[in-house]
């Protein structure tokens, strides 16, 4: 079957009120596996510098802090709205009751494709570690719906959505100091290593030795990497004087280019109900012409490993800034890259 690859395209907001959908959800479950771009809580409770469970970050959320690495919703939070579920999708730290069958973030800030990938700043469930949680996950589906064959229908209307590997790069390759993957591995070895790490954990996703078709999963959203290099903490680190990090930004179109291959194998392998959908997150732009006038800049303060200083005062008009802190994009930017995401996949909702 041809792979599906959609690039991300960032859209008006009027799209956003035409796309939003009440009463049913289109999916009956969602599955998130990711980093601090989807992290809504799993490492709250962990040993890590790399946590958001503090102001100024959720000041726009209705609860307030929660874990999340940016002023308010993050992109997976809106998609699922746009996908019609009333509450978001708990974290798995916090996962309970029936909550379940509505699905679970497995997201950890700092967590990579690899083990060590940002163990530095601390403990973070790299993806192994939350391939391991979705097990339990499916364990305790199988138990309430009556068995494995049950559990497995069920999920067959479910959506898997991953975006990860950006630590990989971040918090290992291009951290000499911390890590020696850029003197073992040229780029074109680490992405390798990095694909084939990916390909394992998604073609092993639950016990091993069946494949991710065979537990129940049909639709899987793989999303890349983005401009990297374009980030504030990029322009400090490297000293750029404000432009991109280019070595950063080669990196995730090599990543991406291979990772869309892989998508390109996964669908001609698995059967035809079986849909991997690839989001190219390097296409479309965030210009004036849309409201984002500063680009280069945080919206909250920001300390040294580039998180918002606990309790600072932000800008006064976030929906201005691309970014929250140094690395993790305001609510503004995660709407409208929600719309352009939901408009990619929605074809897998449509009869």
């Amino acid at each position: 079957m041809e792979a599906k690859t959609k690039p991300l395209l960032v859209v008006s907001l009027l799209l956003l009120a035409a796309n939003c959908v009440h009463g049913e959800s289109h999916v009956p479950c969602v599955f998130i596996f990711g980093d601090s771009l989807s992290d809504n809580g799993n490492n709250n409770n962990l040993p890590t510098y790399a946590k958001s469970n503090y102001r100024p970050y959720g000041i726009n959320f209705p609860n307030g802090p929660t874990g999340r690495f940016t002023n308010g919703l993050t992109t997976i939070d809106f998609t699922t709205q746009l996908l019609g579920f009333e509450k978001f999708i708990p974290p798995f730290a916090n996962t309970s009751g029936s909550d379940i069958l509505k699905g679970a973030n497995y997201a950890s800030g700092a967590a990579g494709i690899l083990f060590e990938s940002g163990k530095h700043m601390g403990e973070n469930i790299h993806l192994g570690a939350q391939l391991i949680n979705h097990r339990v996950i499916y364990s305790r589906i199988a138990m309430r719906l009556g068995g494995s064959e049950k559990a497995e229908q069920y999920l067959n209307k479910c959506l898997y959505y991953m975006n990860i590997g950006s630590n990989d790069y971040i918090n290992n390759y291009f951290l000499p100091n911390f890590y020696p993957a850029s003197r073992i591995y040229t780029p074109l070895q680490f992405a390798n290593l990095l694909i084939d790490q990916y390909s394992g954990h998604i073609q092993m996703v639950l016990w091993g030795t069946q494949s991710l078709r065979e537990v129940g999963a049909r639709k899987m959203v793989i999303v890349g990497l983005g401009l990297m290099g374009c980030t504030p903490n990029a322009f400090g680190r490297y000293k750029t004087n404000g432009t991109c990090f280019e070595g950063l930004n080669d990196a995730a179109f090599m990543f991406n280019n291979k990772l869309n291959s892989l998508v390109d194998q996964l669908n001609t392998n698995f059967s035809a109900d079986s849909k991997f959908i690839f989001i190219n997150s390097t296409a479309g732009s965030l210009d004036s012409s849309l409201g984002f006038t500063v680009v280069d800049a945080p919206c909250c303060p920001s300390g040294e490993n580039g998180q918002c200083i606990p309790n600072e005062t932000p800008c006064q008009n976030s929906t201005a800034y691309v970014f929250w802190d140094e690395f993790h994009t305001t609510q503004a930017v995660n709407r409208y890259t929600a719309i352009g995401l939901y408009n990619n996949i929605k074809f897998l909702f449509q009869a």
